[in-house]
């Protein structure tokens, strides 16, 4: 009689497999994080702990657990579904002209996005170099430009290290300061319980929430899942030699894996952000409280300066640096995404990048004062959230589009509850903007 041949050792071998296969699936969320560390966040939070001191900690923890949920929907959308939020709207809207109308919101929307991440860009530039805006701009736009070719010509994987090694910067570069010059525990314990002082801190506390959960977040990430997977129902045997580009795609590898790591991915990402974002404020609170030109960008450089040095100062401008950059490819793709979806139509990567890079470039070429551009961007921001987080809780809710992998009912119930509170929140921040409350 033959003997059986012994007995392959496949427990040891998947122990072996599992661990790289969920670090390589990790990374879109981390791209679509940049839209939480982006020139508009920066602006809020200094002014928040600078006017206010530790008042609105509470605020960047309540916007960062919001926005894990609402990252986390888009990107499930994107994993099961194999199609971005524009896309799935795009083939659900029956009307032409209904299509044409939300998209055009949804362009709108992102040509502010690009306004305030160019702006801070140029910004940044003009501090560093001494750079005027104008041209700080058009650097910022090619920069960006530059990213997005890698993105289209050499695939996902690369235009994520990219992103993650500019996000490494923006860390270093905001949090920095708050190791020379240590924020109060206390104040900081005290800023965590829900309060208000006046209207000025409502104002402030919607364009927190506003410019941390943002609409091409949204839209970019679930293309980020969808282009950067290709999900399968059930995983198959797993068999050596098994390709690197199989771990980066996540083929073979189960749909349902594949949302356990986005859960593990969208908590590293909203960790980052909200650290980052935190410390940005606790900085403005600890060292910028009371003192006067500390509104604008280029105010809080200069506070900081004087306060802790010009190497914590440089720093912080360089951090702004790579959110501008990073910040702005981002939006730039989620752009992109709008139009293809949407529109069904595909346009060259340069018309695409130019249709949101003009307006920003003719803002910084008309003078207008880069604090105000900012300011006036977030609130058109605030038009869009309705329009892409509604159509996403609902989306996500339903057999029919996401089958076994739908929300639970708490979860479509959290969404829910989300959705209505920043819609109701960035009511509050236009009707504070344009009452002059």
């Amino acid at each position: 009689m033959p003997k059986t041949p012994p007995a392959v050792p496949t427990p040891a071998v998947s122990m072996r497999v599992r661990a790289p296969r969920l670090v390589w699936l990790l990374g879109p969320a981390m791209v679509a994080g940049v839209a939480y560390l982006d020139p508009g966040n920066v602006a809020s939070n200094m002014t928040a702990g600078a006017r206010y001191g530790y008042l609105l900690v509470w605020v960047v923890v309540v916007a960062n657990v919001m926005a894990w949920l609402i990252q986390y929907l888009s990107a499930k959308l994107g994993v099961v579904t194999g199609e971005s939020l524009p896309q799935a709207l795009g083939s659900r809207i029956r009307g032409t002209w209904g299509r044409r109308l939300y998209w055009l919101q949804a362009e709108l929307v992102a040509m502010a996005t690009d306004v305030a991440e160019i702006i801070g860009g140029a910004v940044a530039l003009n501090l560093l170099f001494g750079i005027p805006l104008l041209w700080g701009g058009v650097i910022t736009g090619v920069v960006s430009l530059g990213l997005l070719i890698i993105q289209s010509r050499r695939g996902a994987r690369p235009f994520e290290i990219v992103i993650i090694g500019l996000v490494v910067l923006i860390a270093v570069g905001f949090t920095a300061g708050v190791f020379v010059a240590p924020p109060d525990p206390a104040g900081i314990a005290s800023g965590l319980v829900p309060r208000f002082e006046d209207a000025g801190s409502v104002l402030l506390a919607a364009s927190i929430l506003g410019a941390t959960v943002m609409p091409h977040a949204i839209y970019a990430h679930s293309a980020l899942s969808r282009d950067r997977f290709t999900p399968t129902a059930t995983a198959p045997p797993f068999t050596p030699g098994s390709a690197a580009a199989d771990l980066e795609t996540g083929r073979g590898v189960s749909t349902r894996r594949l949302l356990t790591a986005t859960r593990w991915d969208v908590t590293i990402a909203m960790i980052i952000a909200g650290t980052v974002n935190l410390c940005i404020l606790l900085l403005a609170a600890a060292n910028l409280a009371g003192v006067p030109g500390t509104d604008s960008l280029e105010g809080a450089y200069a506070a900081l300066r004087d306060g802790l040095g010009p190497i914590i100062a440089t720093l912080f401008a360089v951090g702004l640096l790579a959110s501008g950059l990073a910040s702005t490819a981002v939006g730039a793709y989620a752009g992109a995404e709008v139009m293809s979806g949407l529109l069904r139509i595909r346009v060259p990567l340069v018309v695409r990048r130019l249709v949101t890079l003009i307006p920003a470039l003719l803002i910084l070429g008309l003078g207008v004062d880069p604090t105000v551009a900012l300011v006036l961007s977030q609130v058109v921001l605030s038009f869009g959230i309705p329009f892409a987080l509604v159509p996403l809780v609902w989306l996500t809710a339903r057999r029919g589009v996401l089958g076994a992998f739908r929300n639970r009912p708490a979860t479509t119930i959290l969404g829910i509850v989300s959705a209505g509170l920043l819609i109701t929140l960035n009511l509050v921040l236009l009707w504070l903007v344009f009452t002059g409350a």
